[in-house]
């Protein structure tokens, strides 16, 4: 779990700037194959990374601690999930 909230931000930044950079690889390494399903990865990368990152400056949120645990979580849920679609490319 991030220590801090800077910590988080740089695991959100470092975990869905990887998947990017491996679609980018798979790509390059694929050139002759429809990059439509790849694209729609990265698109949803960078639509979790501004929901995350949204969630994190959240200060409204009761148990602040709480809040940014459950953040973490879905990082790690969801950056599993974005691996395992590019696993299936």
């Amino acid at each position: 779990m991030a220590t801090s909230i800077r910590d988080l931000k740089k695991d959100i930044n470092y975990v869905l700037g990887d998947i990017i950079e491996a679609v980018y690889v798979w790509e390059y390494s694929n050139t002759d194959k429809d990059t439509i399903d790849s694209e729609a990865i990265i698109d949803e990368a960078i639509a979790t990374f501004d929901e995350l990152i949204e969630k994190v400056n959240d200060k409204s949120v009761e148990n602040r601690k709480t809040h940014l645990k459950s953040v973490n979580q879905e990082l790690e849920d969801k950056g599993r999930a974005l691996i395992e679609k590019i696993n299936k490319l």
